[in-house]
This record gives structure tokens, sequence and C-alpha cells, in this order.
């Protein structure tokens, strides 16, 4: 069989959720109001597809630059390169 190269290929346990979790939505994580300079985790919510990062951000700590729609748009460091991620808030979790 070939090995496939998907989006979401090698996230079965990055994009998993605890059998507690499955099947719920944090209505706390979706409200909640970023601003523009605020610090936020990526941590990437494996029961909502629409608006996931790549599995590569999974755990990085970015600012928020702005909005895109629904979505924020963060800055990354990636290694020595400096990226744009636009995630929904479901992904995203904000750090004090």
């Amino acid at each position: 069989m070939r090995r496939t190269h998907g989006t979401r290929q090698g996230t079965r346990t990055i994009a998993s959720r605890s059998k507690s979790d499955r099947g719920r939505l944090f209505i706390r994580r979706v409200m909640y109001p970023y601003e523009d300079g605020e610090k936020v985790a990526i941590v990437i919510d494996g029961g909502q597809q629409k608006g996931m990062p790549h599995r590569r951000f999974q755990g990085k700590t970015g600012t928020i630059t702005g909005k895109q729609g629904r979505a924020y748009v963060i800055a990354v460091k990636d290694g020595n390169m400096a990226k744009t991620v636009v995630a929904l808030p479901e992904h995203l979790r904000p750090l004090e």
C-alpha cells in the first residue's frame, strides 16, 4: 500500500482527545476574546477539523497579530523562521 502524504498524516496521537473530552465542545475556549499582541498556545482539538493548524505547530506559542473572519492570525517562530498561522479559537489557549 502506498504511503499517504495528507495534511493530517501522523496525527493519530497528536490530534486525539481523551475519552472524557470526546464529542465535547468547550464553549469558553471558543468565545474567549483575544486581543492583538496577546500570547497564545496552539493546542490542536481533534474534534474540530475546521481551522485546524498544521501539526508542526502543536504546542507552539505565538502572538496574535490580527483577525481573519472568525479565525485569528498568529505569528509563530518555527526554528529561526517567522511564520504566520491562521487558526480558529477552538485550537488556541490563552497564556496568563
